[in-house]
């Protein structure tokens, strides 16, 4: 059977992969460890719960408006008038089947075959695909040092006639960097100047630590937010990574566009989904701030153990449950081969860094447990003094 072209170019999610290839270890009897998926272990919480049986004893399980319900697009933006001080009307919200389609579709919006998109290296698996989906060229800028975060300088060395747009992401998969706000404020500048589009990914926007404080863009330069699209959802704060709820606020003519695009992609968001996020918007406050937490207490833990191990090099987070390790000082530099050696040998489940523009990297998640991150430090201990 002849496959399209484009099929044959796409790579597949290297998290996903990992992911997978730890679960069938794992079912066939091996003691594995899995750091690879970005997904919280805690559940749900209760009033997303809560709302969600309500809603199926209401019989809402039909078809919604294709771009949500507006019980969800008012509750999102109460959310950003109450969390950020942006006004956005439910004419400016869509409700997505997760915020990876979210992504996919606004970029079918944005990008012509041949645009160049502008990415932050190290940065999320899934963009340099999902330009190339769309007949652009992701444009890897590199970040400065062991804060892996752009500069002026790096991004003018990239910037051609054909840029169009950036990604940026903050709180950062896979870093766990935070963009302060004179990095914000050069990053918007950056796109005035040049007349370019800012997809800004805040999925992680909760989950910052420390000192360290997440900004929304346009709390440091309004005046760009006809050419900003905020990408969110409910997966990362609220543990819901299983109801697959994105959401995006923008312009109203991009907003219309990327509506256009799903209702013939996958149409609405699950309906009991987009009740049960309303719940959890509403009334899980308290759920956020205590998992934040805790997230904060595995983050210490965890760089305090790999800090420990010699020859690699790791970098506090900030934000995120991820900490991305330098491998290059260890025997195997390749972090492909680091990784495949780690599972194999000792069971433990870790993300290449290459998969994130970032060779000689690896990722783990510490959205597990503290027993499950002490003894996956350790066998990593292990298998780096082995080299």
């Amino acid at each position: 059977m002849k496959l399209s072209q484009r099929a044959k170019n796409i790579a597949p999610s290297a998290t996903l992969t990992i992911a997978a290839k730890a679960k069938e270890l794992k079912a066939q009897g091996n003691p594995i460890l899995s750091f690879s998926a970005g997904e919280p272990d805690f559940t749900s919480p209760r009033a997303a719960c809560d709302a969600a049986i309500e809603a199926i004893k209401r019989g809402e399980t039909h078809y919604t408006a294709n771009s949500g319900i507006i019980e969800l697009k008012k509750a999102v933006s109460g959310y950003y008038k109450t969390r950020f001080g942006l006004d956005y009307p439910t004419s400016e919200i869509i409700v997505t089947s997760g915020a990876k389609p979210l992504l996919y579709e606004t970029l079918q919006v944005l990008v012509d075959p041949g645009d160049e998109v502008l990415l932050f290296a190290p940065a999320w698996v899934s963009y340099v695909e999902q330009i190339n989906l769309a007949g652009g060229l992701a444009v890897s800028v590199g970040t400065s040092g062991s804060a892996f975060v752009p500069t002026r300088d790096e991004i003018e060395k990239n910037i051609t006639s054909g840029t169009t747009g950036m990604i940026i992401n903050t709180p950062n998969n896979p870093t766990g960097a935070v963009y302060d706000e004179r990095t914000l404020r050069m990053l918007a500048n950056v796109a005035l100047e040049r007349g370019l589009w800012i997809i800004f990914d805040e999925i992680y926007e909760r989950l910052v630590y420390g000192e360290a404080k997440h900004t929304n863009i346009l709390n440091v330069a309004p005046e760009i937010r006809d050419r900003v699209i905020l990408a969110n959802g409910v997966s990362k704060a609220y543990c819901m990574t299983g109801w697959r709820i994105g959401y995006a606020l923008g312009p109203r003519e991009v907003i219309m566009k990327v509506d256009d695009i799903q209702s013939h992609l996958t149409s609405n968001a699950s309906s009991i989904a987009q009740w049960a996020s309303v719940g959890a918007i509403n009334g899980a406050e308290a759920d956020v701030e205590r998992r934040r937490g805790e997230f904060e207490k595995r983050r210490d833990l965890i760089y305090g153990l790999v800090s420990g191990i010699d020859s690699l090099h790791i970098q506090k987070p900030e934000g995120a449950f991820y900490v991305f390790i330098d491998v290059r000082d260890t025997p195997i530099s390749d972090d492909i081969e680091f990784c495949q050696r780690l599972l194999e040998e000792r069971h433990v489940a870790v993300v290449p860094g290459a998969a994130f523009l970032a060779p000689g990297f690896l990722r783990m998640s510490y959205a597990c447990s503290e027993a499950d991150i002490r003894e996956g430090v350790s066998r990593l201990r292990v298998f780096v003094d082995s080299l």
